[in-house]
């Protein structure tokens, strides 16, 4: 089981390297991230989007763009869609978003014609390396869906259950986070966290093990779990934290990034292929820990 992300790098740099097209590639901290991947044999890129932009980000980070495949399309759409293309015809096994709208990007993987759609929900999945902690945490879903319903929550979880078993997860401990940990009806996140549980135990969502609801800390912590009487397996032991909201998600999410200064990745799950998709806010060390997360997923896939 891959345990931090020195782990997830060395893991990475074993089983890839694996081709990232990039969509509209003329960014900078995109590039050193994509750069330190190749170095460490990683990755490789083909990087599509404003050729003159990315040869002069380039030259300005002394990165040797002679060793990269570049496709020059201005337009962001265009750019998008190629990236995309490229993946869907095999020739790259990765999308990674650049300077470009996160909407303009997940359009081109909707494409009817090109795109990466499979039918299933697309999900975020943030991955952290919590100090303190014997495994990594993946929290979903903090940045694609709203509010999400039963079903759309089930999909949610075997996203996340996919990248959990690129990890060497055998099978991931899902939590389904609530306010408290009993079943109130005037909480409709505890009468679904019921549901999904009751779904897990009847086959109905597999390869891993569903419990819920459960407050955050009795999910975490074994202790805690203790204080409070809870006995079962997923109490104190969870590996993947699913949040009811969107609003719960980005608050947890952002907490443990700004707060607690935790190492991180994120990844869109639910595609045909991983796609990294990086907040211009994170760090170079998110993106390439994010590109890791990738290979590893796509190595699986």
């Amino acid at each position: 089981m891959i345990k931090n992300f020195k782990d997830v790098l060395k893991f990475a740099k074993e089983r890839g390297p694996k081709t990232i097209a990039v969509a509209c590639a003329q960014d900078s901290e995109v590039l050193k991230a994509i750069e330190e991947a190749k170095q460490m044999g990683i990755a490789e890129a083909i990087l599509v989007g404003d050729k003159e932009k990315i040869e002069e980000i380039g030259n300005e980070l002394s990165i040797d763009l002679a060793e990269y495949e570049i496709i020059d399309l201005k337009d962001l759409s265009e750019a998008s869609l190629k990236a995309v293309e490229l993946v869907s015809t095999g020739k790259a096994h990765i999308v990674m978003k650049g300077l470009v709208d996160t909407s303009i990007i997940l359009k081109a993987v909707l494409n009817s014609e090109v795109g990466l759609r499979t039918g299933n929900v697309l999900s975020h999945v943030a991955v952290f390396d919590v100090p303190g902690y014997d495994r990594l945490f993946f929290v979903t879903d903090a940045a694609m869906n709203i509010a999400p319903d039963l079903n759309t929550k089930k999909q949610i979880i075997e996203n996340a259950v996919i990248a959990a078993k690129a990890l060497d997860i055998e099978e991931p401990k899902v939590a389904v986070i609530c306010a408290k940990e009993k079943v109130n009806p005037k909480m409709p996140a505890t009468v679904d966290a019921e549901e999904l549980e009751k779904k897990n135990k009847n086959g109905e969502i597999t390869g891993c093990l569903v419990g819920g609801p459960f407050a955050l800390d009795n999910a975490v912590s074994i202790e805690a779990a203790k204080h409070k009487g809870i006995n079962h397996p997923v109490a104190g032991k969870a590996d993947i934290l699913m949040v009811p909201t969107i609003e719960a998600g980005n608050v947890l999410y952002k907490s443990m990034v700004f707060f607690a200064d935790t190492k991180n990745a994120g990844i869109i799950v639910g595609a045909k292929a991983p796609i990294v998709l990086t907040s211009r806010a994170d760090s170079e060390e998110t993106k390439l820990n994010s590109i890791a997360l990738g290979v590893l997923m796509a190595a699986k896939q």
